[in-house]
C-alpha cells in the first residue's frame, strides 16, 4: 500500500491502533468522521476520554498509510450531532463514522448510523436499554455496560461495608438530569432498598449546573452515611470541593463519569484519596506501556475507565477493517459479529452486540485509580472506607 499523508484538521481528534487497509484508491485518504462536543458542560469528559484515543489512532494509523479525519460540531445539542452524522454521511462521504460521545447521542444518533449503514460501535453509552437497541439497531454494539450493571456494582461495594458493619445504612443520592442520570437514578432505587439501604435524600440537578452548593447542603442535612452521585465530570469535580466545604464526611463517597481522570486526583489530591467511581482498572504492562505512550503522543493523561475501552474499540475496529480488507461496512459489521478480539483490557467478545467483560467500580488508591468491582473480570482491589483530609 502506497504511504499517504496525513491531511491536517482543525479539532484535537485522536485515534489508536496500527491500520493496513488496502484500498480501490490508494491515492485517497480514507475518511474517518469524529463527532463529539468541544464546548459545554461534556466537554471536559470529550477532551479526556473521547478525542485523544482518535487522536493517538490518528498517528498510528497515518504511521503506516494515512486517514482524513472530518471534524464535528462545536456545539452539544443532541440535533447538532444528528447533522453532523448525517453530513459526514452524505455530504463528506466518510469511509467510517466513530461512535459520538455521552449517552444521550449515542441514543439520538443511533437511528442516522442505521440508516446509512454505518456501525456504531460505542463506548460512552450507558444504558439499560440495550436489548432493545440492538435488536432495533443489527448495526449497533455498546462496548460499555448497563445502566444497572453500574449501579448495582457499586451498590454492592457499599452493602458490602454495610453489612460488614463499617458504615450504617442511610444513603444520600443526586444525579444529573439527562439520560445517563436519570437511568442510573432510576435503577438504583429499588437496587439500594433490596441492598438494606435508606435513601434519606434523592435530589436531581439540570446538566451544567453551577453552584451544587444548595445540593451537598440539603444532602449533609439528611446525616448520610454513604453519598452516591451519578454524575457527569463538571458537577463530579464540584460536588467533591463543595462536600469538603460543607464537612459531608460520610463513610463511603461515590461520584460517577470524571471521577477516574487523573485531572481528579491531581487537583483534590488527599481528598481524592479513597472516593469510588466509576471506572477503574487493573494494570498489566501491556496497559502500563499504552497510558505512556498516550500521554507522549496526546499530550493528555487518559482515563482510568473509559479511556482503554476507547483504545480497546479501536482495536476491534482496526482488526475488522485489517481482516476485511476494505471499507464494506456490511462486511465490517459481519466480521465483528462472529469474532473475539484481542485487546490491551483482554479479549473482548461483542458477538451479540454488547461488552462481555468491564471494570465498572474504582478507588483511588495511593494516587491510583484501581478496580474494586466489575463484570466478567475476577480480581479486584479491597476497598476502603473514606478518609477525609
Amino acid at each position: 500500500m502506497r504511504r499517504r499523508e496525513l491531511l491536517k484538521y482543525a479539532a484535537a481528534v485522536a485515534v489508536v491502533g496500527p491500520l493496513g487497509l488496502k484500498t480501490a484508491s490508494a491515492a485517497e485518504p480514507l475518511k474517518i468522521g469524529v463527532v463529539g462536543p468541544k464546548t459545554g458542560p461534556l466537554a471536559a469528559g470529550a477532551a479526556t476520554t473521547h478525542f485523544p484515543n482518535f487522536k493517538l489512532w490518528a498517528k498510528e494509523v497515518n504511521d503506516r498509510g494515512g486517514l482524513k479525519l472530518k471534524d464535528g460540531p462545536r456545539k452539544v445539542e443532541p440535533p447538532e450531532t444528528i447533522k453532523a452524522v448525517e453530513r459526514l454521511a452524505t455530504v463528506d462521504k466518510a469511509d467510517f463514522i466513530m461512535p459520538v460521545f455521552a449517552t444521550g447521542f449515542n441514543l439520538a444518533a443511533a437511528p442516522t448510523y442505521a440508516k446509512y449503514g454505518y456501525p456504531l460501535i460505542t463506548v460512552s453509552c450507558i444504558t439499560d436499554q440495550i436489548d432493545r437497541l440492538i435488536k432495533q439497531y443489527p448495526n449497533m454494539f455498546i462496548v460499555s455496560g448497563a445502566t444497572t450493571q453500574f449501579a448495582s456494582s457499586a451498590i454492592s461495594v457499599l452493602k458490602k461495608l454495610k453489612d460488614g458493619g463499617q458504615m450504617g445504612n442511610k444513603v444520600a443520592v443526586v444525579n444529573v438530569a439527562d439520560d445517563f442520570g436519570i437511568e442510573l437514578a432510576n435503577a438504583g432505587r429499588p437496587l439500594f432498598k433490596d441492598a438494606g439501604f435508606e435513601i434519606v435524600y434523592d435530589k436531581s440537578y439540570p446538566l451544567g449546573t453551577q453552584d451544587l452548593a444548595p445540593v451537598v447542603k440539603a444532602a449533609k442535612a439528611a446525616s448520610p452515611d454513604a453519598f452516591v452521585a451519578w454524575s457527569y465530570p463538571p458537577d463530579t469535580f464540584a460536588l467533591l470541593e463543595q462536600a469538603k466545604i460543607e464537612g459531608l464526611a460520610v463513610k463511603a463517597y461515590y461520584s460517577a463519569v470524571g471521577t477516574a481522570f487523573p485531572g481528579f486526583y491531581g487537583k483534590y489530591g488527599a481528598l481524592a484519596e479513597n472516593v469510588l467511581g466509576l471506572g477503574g482498572i487493573k494494570t498489566t504492562p501491556e496497559l502500563d506501556a499504552w497510558y505512556k505512550t498516550h500521554k507522549e503522543v496526546t499530550g493528555v493523561d487518559a482515563d482510568y475507565g473509559g479511556s482503554p475501552f476507547y483504545y480497546a474499540m479501536l482495536q476491534i475496529v482496526t482488526q475488522a477493517i485489517e481482516t476485511v480488507g476494505s471499507m464494506d461496512l456490511k462486511a465490517i459489521t459481519a466480521y465483528i459479529k462472529a469474532n473475539k478480539f484481542k485487546t490491551i483490557v483482554g479479549e473482548l467478545d461483542i458477538r451479540n452486540q454488547k461488552l462481555d467483560k468491564i471494570w465498572t467500580v474504582g478507588q483511588w488508591q495511593n494516587g491510583k485509580f484501581v478496580a474494586v468491582n466489575g463484570v466478567g473480570f475476577t480480581e479486584f482491589a479491597p476497598v476502603n472506607l473514606k478518609t477525609w483530609a
